[in-house]
This record gives C-alpha cells, structure tokens and sequence, in this order.
C-alpha cells in the first residue's frame, strides 16, 4: 500500500483506501471494526440485496463469500452455504451483476473468492467489471503470494485491493513481504485449519497478532477465523484493527435471524 493510500487527496477516493479508512473509523472509540462475512446468494438467491443491506448496517466492511465447489480453507458451514448458493445458480457473474443493479451500501464491499473462477472470469475484465459494480477488493486463500503478481496488477489498475493473508505460522521474511504487498488491510488468520472453529485467543495468539500490526504498519490488521463473540472481540481489542466474522453470521443468516441486531451484539454497549 502506498502513503498516498493512507492521506487525503486524490489517492483517497481509490476503492481500497475505503476499506482501510472503514476499518480505522470505530477505532477512534477504541474498538475493532467489525468485517462481515456472508455467501452470496445464500440462504436466498433473490433476497441477496435485502440479506446484503441487513449486514452492512451492523458492519463496517462486508466481505461477499463467491460460492465455489471445492472452498477448501473454509469449514462445513461456510461448504454448506456455498453449495446451497451454487444449486441457485449463484456464480462470480451473477454477483456482479446484482451489485451493479442495486442500491450499494455505504460499507466498503469485498468478495472472497478462489482463483478459478477470476482466472475463468479474465483479469482484466473482472477489475474493471468489479469496480463499476462498487467492490473495493478481493481476498483470494488460495492464490500463492509468488504467483498473485499478474492478478495484482490487474487489480491496481483500477484501484481495487489485494488482501493478503497471514498465519501463526508464516516466516518473519515472508510475513514482511506480504504485508508490504497487501492493500486495504492485512487478514490474520488466527489459526492452522479451516474456518468456523471457535477460538479461545490464548497469549500466544495476542503476541503473534501484535507482531503482524507492527511488521503491516501503516495498514490495519483484520483478525478471522473463529470469531464468534463479544468476549472474543474485547479480548482482541487493542491488538487489531478489525475482527472477520464469517461462520457465525453465515449461521445467523440460515436460521431466519436479523443479521443486523446480532452484528451490533458483538460491539461494546450492546
């Protein structure tokens, strides 16, 4: 991320400077912002818009799962949900197509896909499609940092972010060089395995989070995977910038419950 990212000006306006500047904003109340997860489409292709505008308005940033076959970091929930939304007919395109029709939310939008269907889709035409459509930027677990070079390119053309992903266990070298390539924030995966386990954030966790901040400085860290409570959120307060839900709210979603009411749960007050 450049300082131009960071400052006021031109550069400002570009999609991936939103998504730093959400996830900043709830920290002047000293709280972790809050990213949302959901699959689009799912549990209902045609209240995709209606289930997208409840999760904005108790998230800062809204991450859009696009439903693939085989999502192998992601647990039986989110598998279950992508399945679902694919039997719908629910595709990268479609996606697109819908952001574009509907009235957007003001949170910063961000789809999490796998690489196959960018690659299927075409660079060139999916950052130019994805930012006409709103997306601020793209989370890819299973593209290789050494191979996302072209995919990155493509993406800063148009101002969209490439957000990287760290683990506990990524090398000290490695953990430098994929901050420095990250955009709009640097997603901390909070353990080995899939999504969806609950995490108990033991020191250890806390130590490594505040090593990722200060090695990703100037850009914030987003803490995920397991993240499913307020406790978990007051005890990651002071150590990132924002938590990743996914999981739970997908959860949420599948029982008929208002995502927006139980978002705000997860913020102090509630």
């Amino acid at each position: 991320m450049s300082a131009g990212d960071i400052g006021t000006g031109n550069a400002a306006v570009l999609p991936r400077a939103r998504i730093s500047a959400a996830i900043r904003n709830p920290q002047v109340a000293g709280e972790p912002a809050i990213v949302a997860f959901m699959t689009a489409g799912y549990p209902s292709a045609e209240l995709f818009r209606t289930h997208l505008a409840a999760v904005a308005a108790g998230a800062d940033v809204v991450e859009i799962g696009v439903p693939f076959t085989d999502p192998m970091a992601d647990g039986v929930t989110i598998q279950r949900s992508s399945q679902a939304a694919l039997q719908q007919g629910v595709s990268l395109r479609w996606i697109l197509a819908e952001l574009r029709a509907m009235q957007r939310p003001a949170a910063p939008l961000i789809l999490m896909s796998y690489l196959n269907p960018l690659l299927n889709y075409g660079y060139a035409r999916l950052a130019t499609d994805a930012a006409a459509a709103g997306v601020c930027g793209f989370i890819v677990p299973d593209l290789p940092f050494d191979e996302g070079e072209e995919l990155r390119a493509a993406l800063d053309a148009t101002g969209v972010a490439l957000v990287q992903m760290v683990t506990p266990v990524t090398l000290e070298v490695r953990l430098a060089q994929i901050c420095a390539a990250s955009q709009g924030f640097v997603y901390a995966v909070t353990m080995t395995g899939t999504t969806g386990k609950s995490v108990d954030v033991p020191e250890s966790v806390l130590d490594y989070l505040e090593n990722v901040r200060q090695v990703a400085a100037p850009l914030p860290v987003c803490a995920g995977f397991g993240i499913r409570s307020r406790a978990q959120v007051e005890r990651l307060r002071g150590h990132v910038d924002g938590v990743i839900v996914g999981s739970a709210l997908v959860e949420v979603l599948e029982r008929g419950d208002d995502p927006t009411t139980w978002l705000r749960t997860l913020r102090a007050g509630a």
